[in-house]
């Protein structure tokens, strides 16, 4: 029986320090946190985490620098199963790292990132990648002119292909830097934030994919998530889908939410669901994952 092929997450992977505190502390002052935890982190690494919770073969490429905290983080990918053959390991960096304040009271998340020196993928380690393992890559925008070199990488060989063999291919735009805009005109499924469509002036996740969408590729599906109200995607047929929010009995921890809302969504899609099911999949997900700590409770309740 030919191997499942498997789902790749290009982007991000540091370590988070999780302070976890009943309220959030005053400048200049000195407090206890209620429990404080070491979590791998990185979008791509979270939706990689998720994926693989939730059932399906999955693979990270990404760069670590090497060093007792690049070990952690391995054994916690391997932990989960995850694929970790395309990462690089660079000597003399700095692994980047977030110390995350996670309020119980609230469920917000405030997170003081740093990054140094760590050099991201670029094309030319993609152009070293056995493409005929993927059925679907996921790219979070970070440096999006080599991004853009890999993805065109990947539509050269689906070329070669007929289409239901074909790789999928979806973006997330989540910083509101320029150079990431670029991204939205090539994914097949593009994830726009509500951090970016706030910049542009829209107010809703419905404005801000009728606003972005002259921006995608012909066929494509725009995807914006919008915490408490849900979220709504737009595809070629010019119709909103929408899903509500599926807020958790209490609010824990709202870190990496968005994460798993994107890995959800992927997840469905990549196993041939509607975008009306990925949609109410994705939230319906990352609405339980913040009632609790961490990821470890997705398994039990949604993996089928």
């Amino acid at each position: 029986m030919e191997e499942e092929k498997k789902i790749l997450c290009v982007g991000l992977v540091c370590l988070d320090i999780i302070n976890v505190v009943n309220k959030y502390p005053e400048e200049d002052t000195d407090s206890r946190c209620l429990s404080q935890r070491w979590q791998r982190g990185g979008n791509a690494s979270n939706s990689c985490t998720v994926l693989s919770l939730l059932g399906a073969p999955c693979a990270f490429m990404g760069s670590l620098a090497a060093g007792p905290v690049a070990d952690f983080i391995l054994e916690d990918f391997q932990k989960f199963s995850i694929d970790v053959s395309l990462v690089t390991e660079h000597a003399q960096c700095v692994l980047p790292a977030s110390v995350v304040i996670s309020n119980i009271s609230t469920g917000s998340r405030t997170i003081l990132h740093m990054n140094r020196n760590l050099p991201d993928v670029s094309a030319d380690d993609f152009s070293k990648v056995n493409l005929s393992q993927f059925k679907w890559i996921h790219w979070e925008g970070r440096n999006a002119d080599e991004q853009v070199k890999m993805i065109q990488q990947v539509v050269n060989y689906n070329n070669t292909l007929p289409q239901q063999q074909r790789i999928t291919i979806s973006v997330e735009i989540e910083k509101t830097r320029e150079p990431l805009y670029q991204l939205f005109s090539y994914g097949d499924v593009v994830f726009v934030s509500k951090d970016v469509a706030r910049h542009f002036g829209f107010q809703t996740a419905e404005a801000a994919l009728r606003g972005f969408y002259s921006r995608v590729k012909q066929g494509a599906v725009l995807i914006c998530a919008w915490a408490e109200k849900g979220a709504d995607a737009l595809g070629p047929d010019g119709v909103i889908v929408h899903s509500d929010a599926f807020p958790p009995e209490s609010l824990v921890d709202t870190l990496g939410a968005g994460d798993t809302f994107n890995a959800a969504v992927i997840y469905t899609l990549s196993s041939d669901g509607s975008l009306q099911e990925a949609l109410t999949f994705g939230c319906k997900v990352a609405g339980r994952k913040c009632g609790f700590h961490g990821y470890d409770g997705i398994h039990d309740i949604f993996k089928k």
